[in-house]
């Protein structure tokens, strides 16, 4: 089709499947109507002529697994300055479907089947057994056009009725006493990119209307809760069989092993890896003792090695009394795996303490415990949490536009 501009001289040639209502020149945006004769008559021009919009029109896209022709701009503002702007799209089997971005978010949508009349007051809209929450009610006003269309552009206000569920949305306009409802989703930007790689994307801002979040709350929980219960489950299956070891159970004497080294009879350890704990006391006082510690596997020769200070001190300061240290530590090899082992203990103790006598050595291996479970339990619970404030101030963005949120805004 090609309608001529008598206001700016121009021609402007596009091929539509549909029958033309109004055309907007692209040029000087005078608008045109169509006349009992078919022939177009100018009524008025749009004064707000703006040149931002990142799609032209007769651009060609690729979506939905088929080629687009956009043959129809708009610009709609809501008082007293939100703006955005749409996209009416056609393809070859002459099917609409409509773009719209604002502050950089895309949503797609297409004309739904007619629905229920929309009744005063509603603020939850359901759909396909799907709750969508009013978002807001408004009047816009199209303040800029450019292009082919089969409908008459209304000279008053539009009413809209926005119902949402990220990353979806129902839009019901009323234009021109006819009620018309839209489904769309959102559109990530490098899809439209995609779609028209000749044309610049204008930069994203804030929270869209149905921007998806990146957690789902829920899904989360469950995800965390079943990850949970394997952990639990698994660790009660790897060591259900597994019974604890003594391994080593003595009494040292410094009168025979000060800083000498004293090796214990063979062990065999047979399971899971499981962690060694040592437990070693001994009566210093105001003085200090040491034990060397080394694992020595018999099997292939690896040896690991491990020590622990045992320091008690007290005292009378200025009038009062006071502590440090203690004469027992306890302290773990992690890891050991099944295997032939035998110990290498060297216990030592200050020169200059002729009252410790004796120093106790407990050895034992895979002592119940679920230390690293529940630290990984509880690393989820605080991620969770994490997850679900970020999500939430996410949530109060998107909503702060709106007349219907339900979050508290200082």
């Amino acid at each position: 089709m090609k309608i001529p501009c008598y206001d700016c001289n121009t021609e402007t040639e596009l091929e539509v499947g549909f029958e033309v209502v109004n055309f907007v020149c692209p040029k000087c945006h005078s608008l045109y109507a169509r006349d009992n004769e078919g022939h177009f008559r100018r009524k008025n021009k749009y004064s707000n002529i703006l040149k931002d919009y990142p799609l032209e029109l007769g651009d060609i896209g690729f979506l939905n697994g088929r080629e687009y022709k956009v043959t129809g701009i708009l610009k709609k503002k809501v008082h007293p300055d939100y703006t955005w702007n749409e996209f009416i799209l056609q393809n070859e089997a002459k099917e609409f479907l409509y773009l719209s971005v604002s502050n950089g978010h895309w949503m797609m949508l297409t004309e739904m089947e007619k629905i229920d009349q929309l009744k005063k007051g509603v603020k939850v809209l359901k759909h396909d057994d799907v709750s969508y929450d009013l978002f807001e009610h408004s009047d816009a006003q199209i303040i800029d056009a450019q292009g082919f269309f089969d409908f008459e552009l209304p000279g008053k206000l539009i009413h809209l009725a926005e119902f949402i569920n990220p990353p979806y949305i129902i839009s019901i306009e009323k234009m021109n006493n006819v009620e018309t409802a839209f489904h769309g989703e959102y559109i990530r930007k490098s899809v439209i990119k995609k779609a028209f790689p000749k044309r610049t994307m204008p930069y994203q801002s804030g929270v869209g209307m149905i921007q998806p979040s990146r957690f789902d709350l829920r899904n989360t929980a469950i995800i965390f809760c079943l990850f949970a219960l394997l952990i639990l489950t698994a660790n009660w299956y790897i060591y259900k069989d597994q019974v604890e070891q003594n391994v080593f159970d003595s009494v040292i004497k410094f009168s025979e092993f000060d800083n000498k080294e004293m090796t214990t009879p063979s062990f065999v350890l047979n399971g899971a890896s499981a962690p060694m704990t040592i437990k070693v006391s001994t009566a210093v006082n105001n003085s200090w003792a040491n034990l060397n510690i080394a694992l020595i596997n018999e099997d292939n020769g690896d040896e690991t090695y491990t020590s622990k200070d045992i320091e008690y001190y007290h005292g009378y300061t200025d009038g009062e009394s006071w502590t440090e240290g203690s004469q027992s530590e306890k302290f773990n090899i992690c890891g050991v795996k099944a295997g032939k082992y035998h110990l290498s203990i060297t216990p030592m103790k200050a020169p200059e303490d002729f009252s410790t006598s004796t120093m106790n050595v407990s050895v034992v291996w895979n002592q119940p415990s679920n230390r690293n479970v529940w630290l990984v339990i509880i690393g989820m619970v605080v991620l969770y949490f994490i997850i679900r404030y970020f999500t939430n101030q996410f949530e109060k963005k998107r909503w702060a536009d709106s007349s219907y949120s339900t979050y508290e805004y200082e």
